[in-house]
């Protein structure tokens, strides 16, 4: 599968950029197998400008290649800007002669003068673009109006996209036989969080579990058959609750022309402050959970952070994540976010550590030298908490065995079970707007009476799982020394109530990038890829 995005770490992909989707053919790679990523890229510098499609695949979501640019600015002064990519399996663009596996890309060409949606097709997997000579394809006079997600509307055979009238706070939906001539079906105005503006839409379509509370809710045995509900997700920046960016989400309808909330609530991806334009992979099959990805930063602080100047790379992707629709406590419909399978990851069959018996206990570990890339992932289970009258904590700690410094977060048992988390220990990164610390609540599902969470750390990244993704939390951090310890700990439980743990080395994914004039960050790919990064699009622009 496809997907055009923004990217960064040792299990997550370095670069910078932003998302969205399409499929991706190739021989070997099983049908519905995401593999492929395009991504907003300067490949002169590490900072924003200079926008280009830059191009990664991978076969697990994990370990990613890089490869040559997708897509170039044709001039001076144009930025190939957020959009997606689909496969035209019935070459409805006529673009592919006696093939199924055509790729069409629907971007945001931006200049000083208009943004509008162009399109560029790709005969070969997706690896090589021309532009369409009649480009643009949508053009409403607007210097405010980006980031097309394209999607595939079976019960009317038609291609659907959402884009953002950025500063209107609207999301247009259009419509088109194929891909070429479009037709402004409706709009989508209910506001949530405003903030300064929309950017980079998503529209798909979710399964829905039978029950959010059983262990393993994402098994395909707990998938409502038939049962599927749409989100519209929308990013904002700036103007997020705790500043800058963040993304947000509404459950509802959709019926090929008209999306329809279910209700006036705003909901949040995240929890914390690093997780901004996730976009969905396209063509998961849509019994299966939907996988997305997001970029790992936030827009106030982004453009500088230490790894720029240190280690030549300045943004991340989240972990990619399975993502799902249930029915919550309180709440009609929410979204689960969880990791995508990690086990492959895994440095040992077991785990490196692991508990039984946690209550009113501590476990510490010391993965300096026993994990080479520094990421872990690890579990807390408790079980059998009080449905009234709860006591206790339960906490974690990542620390610096040698600068002192440390992440953590835990939470209370009891009322409405709040959770928190702090970065303020780490002192690589001095902006008066790394908000150190962050805070939800999580109440104790009177039918389980447990509390789950999952964490994977990755050098500079923190991600958190609660209740199997009920609540999720993207965290970066710059430490002056490594983190090399963890301490799971929990004290003053009531009587009865059970805690497990358990830790996982994760291998490393990550080898620099050959390249030749030095700022790119990425995995090893040809030095055909390097001598690539000055040239410019297919209709003959400055190669």
């Amino acid at each position: 599968m496809f997907l055009s995005l923004a990217l960064w770490g040792l299990l997550h992909i370095k670069v910078q950029a932003q998302t969205s989707t399409g499929v991706y053919s190739e021989n070997g790679v099983p049908t519905g197998t995401p593999i492929a990523g395009d991504y907003t890229d300067n490949p002169t510098d590490i900072v924003a400008g200079n926008q280009h499609w830059g191009h990664a695949t991978s076969k697990d979501l994990y370990t990613w290649e890089n490869q040559p640019i997708a897509i170039y600015p044709g001039a001076p002064g144009e930025g190939i800007f957020s959009g997606s990519a689909v496969v035209d399996v019935n070459n409805t663009s006529g673009f592919f002669q006696n093939q199924t596996n055509g790729v069409v890309a629907m971007y945001t060409l931006n200049t000083m003068e208009e943004q509008t949606q162009d399109i560029a097709f790709s005969t070969d997997g997706g690896y090589s673009f021309t532009k369409y000579s009649k480009n643009p394809v949508i053009s409403v006079n607007s210097t405010q109006f980006r980031d097309p997600k394209v999607l595939w509307y079976a019960p009317t055979s038609t291609w659907v996209a959402v884009i953002a009238f950025s500063q209107d706070f609207v999301v247009g939906i259009y419509t088109s036989k194929n891909l070429l001539d479009w037709t402004h079906a409706s709009n989508f105005s209910q506001h949530g969080f405003e903030g300064l503006q929309y950017e980079c839409p998503n529209l798909i379509a979710l399964p829905t579990l039978k029950n959010a509370s059983v262990a393993e809710p994402f098994d395909s045995s707990n998938i409502a058959t038939g049962e599927q509900m749409y989100i519209l997700q929308i990013s904002i920046n700036p103007g997020a609750p705790q500043g800058g960016s963040i993304s947000q989400y509404f459950p509802g309808t959709f019926n090929g022309t008209h999306f329809t909330a279910v209700d006036g609530a705003t909901r949040l991806t995240d929890f914390a402050k690093d997780n901004y334009a996730g976009q969905f992979f396209y063509n998961i099959p849509e019994s299966s959970p939907q996988i997305s990805i997001a970029w790992a930063s936030n827009w106030q602080y982004a453009q500088q952070v230490p790894t720029g100047q240190l280690e030549n790379f300045r943004s991340v992707m989240s972990l990619p994540r399975w993502n799902v629709l249930a029915n919550t406590t309180r709440m009609t419909y929410t979204l689960l976010s969880y990791p995508y399978d990690l086990s492959p990851l895994y440095t040992t069959p077991d785990s490196i550590a692991s508990s039984s018996d946690l209550a009113n206990k501590s476990l510490l570990y010391d993965y300096g030298t026993s994990v080479p890339s520094g990421a872990i992932s690890f579990s807390l289970n408790i079980t059998a908490i009080p449905l009234v009258n709860a006591t206790g904590t339960a906490n974690f700690t990542f620390l610096s065995s040698v600068t002192g410094e440390s992440i953590r977060g835990g939470f209370f048992l009891g009322g409405d079970t709040p959770f928190w988390i702090n970065r303020g220990y780490i002192r690589g990164f001095d902006n008066p707007f790394l908000t150190d610390k962050f805070g939800t609540n999580s109440l104790i599902d009177p039918d389980t009476q447990a509390f789950r969470l999952r964490g994977v750390i990755d050098r500079s990244i923190l991600e958190l799982f609660l209740d199997n993704g009920a609540k999720a939390a993207t965290v970066e951090f710059f430490p002056e020394g490594d983190l090399d310890t963890l301490v799971l700990g929990t004290s003053d439980l009531s009587a009865g109530v059970g805690v497990t743990a358990e830790v996982f080395g994760l291998k490393s994914t990550w080898a620099n990038q050959e390249s030749g004039n030095g700022t790119v960050a990425g995995n090893v790919t040809s030095a055909s890829v390097a001598s690539q990064r000055v040239r410019r699009d297919n209709l003959g622009h400055l190669r």
